[in-house]
């Protein structure tokens, strides 16, 4: 994703890559992630088992600029760092790294080599612009999600999770330390909510991409398809389980899939209310398929008090699915930007696991 800010790179004019970054961390300290990312394609993200959201929001800046070697205009939503790149780093820097209370600056180990990173670029060629967290900017969404990944990979084994994460008590070590068998045995036994089998995750459009809300034959042939995928894998895995949320769309045609496949499936209801704003021929559909699936897994117990908590709570409901996930399917047509950090979490998390299933027309 490019920008519109012109720069001039070695006396030639370009235009300047919009990177934008992001630190998660649970805890303070605890584990942490950060992400930049200019398209789900072109994106970085590590972490960190002790460390602070601050910390994590400076490594993501610092990142993206080693990284990027050509102009930049670098987008957060951390005022701390925006601030204090143009303009608390000035007066640190006259008192000798000390606050105007006199106290030493927190982070500057991080300030330091970030300051040094743009002091070796020309000037002018990195600048920063500040966008508003959760506030449904596709690409902020895309580089919280990657580091929301990485916080709850570097989690040690044995930290207490919260409700809808995927762990629970066990021994020591990171997770994302282990082999990948292990890693899938120790998810399993630090938390029992997931299935046993080879699970297998789907995701994807909603009603509004696949021909609309009532049958019709973008979303029969979408169905179909998937009919074809799970019985395929069904024959590698005879274990296979599919998990879906069951959400109107291509998660309640998944179920339906498994169905005609004869394989099971698992239905996971993120948090309560989660149907509330559906119309009552789909919460009723929605409701049938739980009924009819092989479990329901219940996430959280407190329902959303409105839009924020809402998406951040079915964000929660995806992470835990990924995570437990062995492979996924996203019924995508590469064009909906909705779903790009979908795309992007779970090809971080699966890679040759996850499929695209492209919808017709």
């Amino acid at each position: 994703m490019f920008g519109e800010i012109l720069a001039v790179w070695h006396g030639v004019p370009v235009t300047a890559l919009r990177i934008y970054t992001d630190g998660a961390c649970s805890g303070n300290p605890g584990p942490g992630g950060w992400a930049w990312a200019s398209s789900a394609d072109h994106h970085a993200s590590g972490g960190e088992p002790e460390t602070t959201n601050n910390r994590m929001e400076l490594t993501a800046v610092l990142r993206a600029i080693q990284d990027n070697p050509s102009p930049l205009v670098v987008v957060m939503d951390s005022t701390y760092v925006k601030n204090g790149l143009e303009s608390w780093s000035k007066g640190w820097v006259r008192n000798g790294w000390k606050t105007k209370a006199g106290e030493p600056v927190k982070n500057r180990d991080l300030w330091e080599a970030l300051l040094a990173a743009l002091a070796e670029r020309p000037k002018g060629e990195v600048s920063f612009e500040w966008v508003k967290g959760h506030s449904g900017d596709i690409m902020n969404d895309l580089v919280d999600g990657l580091a929301v990944v990485q916080r709850d990979a570097h989690r040690p084994v044995g930290a207490a999770r919260s409700a809808g994460s995927a762990g629970a008590a066990g021994g020591g070590g990171k997770l994302s330390e282990l082999p990948a068998d292990e890693q899938r045995a120790e998810r399993r036994r630090r938390d029992p909510r997931i299935p046993a089998g080879w699970l297998l995750a789907v995701f994807g459009h909603t009603p509004d991409r696949l021909g609309g809300w009532d049958d019709n034959p973008v979303a029969d042939r979408v169905r179909s398809d998937l009919v074809e995928v799970i019985d395929a894998l069904a024959r590698l895995h005879p274990d296979l389980v599919v998990v879906t949320g069951i959400r109107p769309g291509s998660e309640l045609l998944a179920a339906e899939a498994a169905e005609r496949a004869e394989v099971p499936y698992v239905a996971v209801v993120g948090f309560p209310g989660i149907d509330r704003n559906l119309s009552a021929a789909a919460r009723q559909r929605g409701e049938a398929a739980a009924d009819r699936a092989a479990s329901v897994v219940r996430l959280e117990r407190k329902e959303p008090t409105d839009v924020d908590s809402f998406r951040k709570a079915m964000r929660r409901r995806d992470a835990w699915i990924i995570a437990a996930a062995d492979e996924a399917v996203l019924v995508w047509d590469e064009v909906d930007d909705r779903l790009a950090r979908l795309h992007a979490d779970l090809d971080l998390r699966l890679g040759a696991g996850l499929t695209v299933l492209h919808p017709p027309g």
